[in-house]
C-alpha cells in the first residue's frame, strides 16, 4: 500500500469509520489508568450518536484515509464546529500497520484548514488518559497542553 486517497464523507457515512473506532476504544481501553471500564461499556453507537447531535448542532467534518486498491478506510479523523467557533479535533485514528506514513497528519491538516475557513477561534483535541504519547504529535500543529480536568470516577 503505497498510495492513500483522502476524502470527505458527511455523517451519512459514519459507519465506514466503525472497525477503526473499535480499534481505538480497544487502545484507550488498553493504555486506560483509572477510565477503563468507561471503554467497557462505550459503543461506537453511542459515538455515532454523539457525532450525529454534533452535526445537528454545528458543524461537523469526516475525513477519511483509504487504499484506493481495496477500497479500505485506514484511518478517520471527525472535527467539528460549535455555533461558538470553537473546533475541535473530536476522534482520530490511523490503523496500526500505516501509522508513521504522514496520515494522521495529512487527515490533521486537513481538519484544521476546515476549521480555520469556517473562522475557528480556537481549536482543542482531548487526549485520553493514559495515551500521553499522542502529546508529541499534536504539538507539531500547535496544541500545548492548557489545563488538566481531573474527573472523578463514578463506577
Amino acid at each position: 500500500m503505497a498510495f492513500i486517497e483522502y476524502h470527505t464523507v458527511d455523517t451519512r457515512d459514519l459507519e465506514l469509520i466503525r472497525p477503526l473506532w473499535k480499534q481505538l476504544n480497544t487502545h484507550h481501553h488498553a493504555l486506560a489508568k483509572t477510565f477503563r471500564s468507561q471503554y467497557e461499556r462505550w459503543t461506537f453507537d453511542d459515538r455515532k450518536a454523539y457525532f450525529e447531535k454534533l452535526g445537528a448542532a454545528g458543524s461537523l467534518r469526516v475525513d477519511l484515509a483509504s487504499d484506493p486498491e481495496t477500497r479500505r478506510c485506514v484511518g478517520y479523523c471527525v472535527s467539528s464546529l460549535s455555533p461558538e467557533k470553537t473546533g475541535e479535533l473530536e476522534s482520530i485514528f490511523i490503523e496500526e500497520g500505516c501509522c508513521s506514513r504522514g496520515i494522521g497528519s495529512v487527515l490533521v491538516t486537513r481538519a484544521l484548514a476546515w476549521l480555520d475557513s469556517g473562522g475557528s477561534i480556537r481549536n482543542r483535541v482531548s487526549v485520553a488518559d493514559g495515551n500521553e504519547m499522542a502529546w508529541e504529535f499534536y504539538r507539531k500543529f500547535g496544541f500545548s497542553p492548557r489545563m488538566t480536568i481531573l474527573e472523578q470516577k463514578m463506577d
